[in-house]
C-alpha cells in the first residue's frame, strides 16, 4: 500500500479527487495541519463521489503528530515543482510516502530544510506555474505503483 501525504491542502474538490485515486489505488491518505475546508465540505464530497466512506484517511494536527506515528525507517519522497531532482529518479518501495504541500504555500520552511534531498519535481513546459495537486499526485502514484506493483490486477 502506497501513501499519499498532503501537508496543509486548501482546496476541497483536490483533496476529494485525491482521495478517489486513493481508494483506486489502495493507497492511504494523510492529512496533515490545517486544512482550508472542512471534511464535512460537501465539494470535498462531491469530488470523491460514493467512494469516500471506502477511503484509507489519516489526519494529524501537524507535521510533528504524522512522523511521531509513522513507522521508523519509511522512505519519504517530497513533490515540490523546485524540487532538485526529476521524479523518474525516484527509487520508490511498497509502503512509501508521496508528500506534497498546500496548493497555495508550498511546504513550511521547516519541512524544506530537513528533508532538502528528497524533493523530487514534475517537469513541465509552458507558461504555467505549477501542476494541479490532485494532477501531480496522481503522475506521482502511477510511477510508484509501476515501480512496485503494488497495485495488481
Amino acid at each position: 500500500m502506497m501513501n499519499i501525504v498532503l501537508v496543509e491542502p486548501d482546496i476541497p474538490w483536490n483533496t476529494g479527487n485525491i482521495g478517489r485515486t486513493c481508494v483506486g489505488t489502495k493507497s492511504a491518505l494523510h492529512l496533515v495541519g490545517r486544512l482550508g475546508f472542512s471534511l464535512k465540505d460537501k465539494y470535498l464530497k462531491r469530488a470523491g463521489l460514493d467512494y469516500w466512506q471506502d477511503l484509507n484517511l489519516k489526519t494529524y494536527s501537524d507535521w510533528d503528530e504524522f512522523e511521531r506515528n509513522i513507522p521508523e525507517n519509511k522512505e519519504y519522497y517530497f513533490f515540490e515543482k523546485d524540487g532538485s531532482k526529476m521524479f523518474w529518479e525516484a527509487r520508490f518501495a511498497p509502503h512509501s510516502y508521496l508528500i506534497f504541500g498546500s496548493e497555495t504555500k508550498g511546504f513550511p520552511q521547516s519541512i524544506i530544510e530537513k528533508y532538502k534531498n528528497s524533493f523530487y519535481k514534475i517537469p513541465m513546459k509552458g507558461p504555467i506555474r505549477s501542476l494541479n495537486l490532485s494532477t501531480a499526485v496522481g503522475i506521482a502514484i502511477y510511477e510508484a505503483i509501476r515501480q512496485t506493483r503494488v497495485v495488481k490486477e
